[in-house]
């Protein structure tokens, strides 16, 4: 596909629709050699799946009512875990990823459930309450810095763009051992969360010591704007 034909298509800059290509790619080849599992979508284990999707979900009040975008959804393990951990909660969930392979496995996973849907893309497709996302800036491949941050630029704006509330993310803080180091993304603990404070206009927790070489970022919008 050419780059205008790919702007056409997902509404992103030639640069980032090369991203988007690469990322899709990748995460393709994981679920075909892994499955529908942590390794899957790059993750070591469920354990420590799920302990990231304890920390994103701080930023969600599960006793009311509430819709939540999940932005690289993979096969919709969140959507799992929050029926498991939260039986009484009641949410509308809408699980987005770039690979089609992801969205077509989690329809088959899925099947039936309510309030449970899953689209194609590289944003949400709707304003939600809130939005997370886990682990899709972390591995950026062959992408160069400058390329890679303006695509997490992006996503940090596309999430606050299509949440009322708030959104939640994720950043390793030092490479995974024996993982290629020039192919991981690891920003200073601060420097996304003062982009959420000082151009999103968010109020920022940053949340660590949970286990992992990692941060999450729950960037909430002021009350009076939610």
């Amino acid at each position: 596909m050419s780059d205008t034909a790919a702007r056409r298509e997902t509404g992103a800059p030639p640069s980032l629709s090369r991203v988007h290509a690469s990322v899709e790619a990748y995460y393709n080849d994981r679920l075909a050699r892994f499955g529908a599992s942590p390794m899957g979508v790059d993750w070591s284990c469920e354990a420590t799946q799920n302990l990231r999707f304890v920390q994103l979900l701080k930023l969600c009040d599960t006793t009311q009512p509430f819709s939540l975008n999940d932005l690289g959804c993979g096969y919709g393990a969140l959507a799992v875990f929050m029926r498991d951990r939260f039986p009484d909660a009641d949410v509308d969930y809408l699980g987005i990823d770039l690979s089609r392979s992801m969205i077509a496995r989690a329809r088959r996973r899925h099947r039936g459930k309510p309030n449970v849907r899953f689209v194609a893309g590289n944003a949400p497709t709707r304003i939600a309450d809130y939005a997370v996302a886990s682990g899709i800036m972390n591995v950026k491949l062959d992408q160069p810095m400058e390329i890679w941050e303006t695509f997490v630029r992006t996503m940090l704006e596309d999430l606050h763009r299509t949440s009322r509330i708030g959104f939640a993310v994720n950043f390793m803080e030092v490479p995974t051992k024996g993982a290629p180091p020039d192919q991981l993304y690891c920003p200073l603990p601060d420097q996304w969360a003062r982009y959420c404070e000082d151009i999103l206009g968010c109020i920022v927790t940053i949340v660590n010591n949970y286990g992992l070489r990692e941060n999450t970022l729950l960037a909430r919008r002021p009350v009076a704007c939610a």
